[in-house]
């Protein structure tokens, strides 16, 4: 059997992860990408910076497009179910806008990150950096975006201050969305991983998060629920990392069950990523 032959052979196997797991030389590289693409930080950096500007360049206000077509959309939501839900708007509009911005991020990131090595195509080909380099470059360019549009909260912080106060909670924000970074990190290189070798994850993925968003509370509150039926949607992951951004913006923490979920969602992503990634890490080149 000729090389060709063997490498196309073993190119083509399914990903599992209950296959034997990875020898300690698989281990070591892994462990050795990991490492390097988090060292590399000011290249990705720098990646995720231009993709914004490129975006937008030669536009008047530029990324702030994006934080103007945020405030359109949300301020808009906000009046409409608010008057359809029949709920105080003191409260409602800083849970929905809040919400939404924490939404976008965890969306956007999951869906882009998904096509994470199709799109690096080129840039793999050509440059010897570590995979989870693109990982990065595509989780900070929608952090940065987000950071644009909390923006957004400037008026409801105004306008609506008894429903969102400023407070010590407030400074819970930023272990949140470090835990929320590291989730993007571990599942997206799981998600780019399948992506690149079957096409149509992303697809799925793309009408999966449509179906996620009307099923978690992001419009709606679980207080509107039955009682006996609320338990489903404190279960919901979605759920958890949402209120861990969501929380602190409108001046509360987040629940023990919602930090215990997002934890627990963690460890096991971790354990799945990393035996996936050291495995498959040398075929992602040739599933391009």
């Amino acid at each position: 059997m000729s090389d060709q032959q063997t490498v196309a052979l073993e190119t083509d196997q399914p990903i599992t992860v209950l296959e034997d797991f990875p020898s300690p030389s698989q281990t070591l590289l892994g462990l050795s990408d990991i490492k390097e693409g988090i060292e590399n930080w000011r290249i990705w950096f720098m990646l995720a910076y231009q993709d914004i500007k490129l975006r937008y360049r030669r536009s008047i206000l530029g990324p702030f497009w994006l934080t103007m077509s945020m405030a359109i959309t949300a301020y808009s939501m906000g009046f409409l179910y608010g008057r359809l839900f029949h709920t105080n708007l003191n409260q409602y509009y800083p849970f929905l806008i809040s919400g939404m911005l924490t939404w976008a991020l965890i969306s956007t990131t999951l869906i882009e990150l998904t096509d994470t090595f199709i799109v690096a195509d080129g840039f793999i080909k050509q440059i010897k950096l570590p995979y989870t380099l693109y990982i990065h470059r595509i989780i900070a360019r929608n952090f940065l975006i987000f950071f644009h549009n909390l923006l957004v909260m400037v008026p409801i912080y105004i306008l609506f201050h008894q429903g969102a106060p400023i407070n010590f909670n407030s400074l819970l924000l930023i272990p949140g969305l470090f835990l929320i970074y590291m989730n993007a990190f571990i599942y997206g290189l799981i998600f780019a991983m399948l992506g690149a070798r079957y096409r149509d994850i992303s697809q799925i993925v793309k009408s999966l998060i449509n179906v996620v968003f009307f099923v978690t509370p992001i419009m709606w509150t679980p207080l509107i629920l039955p009682e006996h039926d609320r338990h489903y949607i404190y279960l919901n992951p979605f759920y958890s990392f949402i209120e861990l951004i969501r929380a602190p913006l409108i001046g509360s923490a987040p629940t023990l069950l919602n930090v215990a979920i997002a934890v627990g969602v963690t460890l096991i992503g971790s354990l799945i990523c990393f035996t996936l990634f050291a495995k498959y890490r040398a075929r992602i080149i040739y599933w391009l």
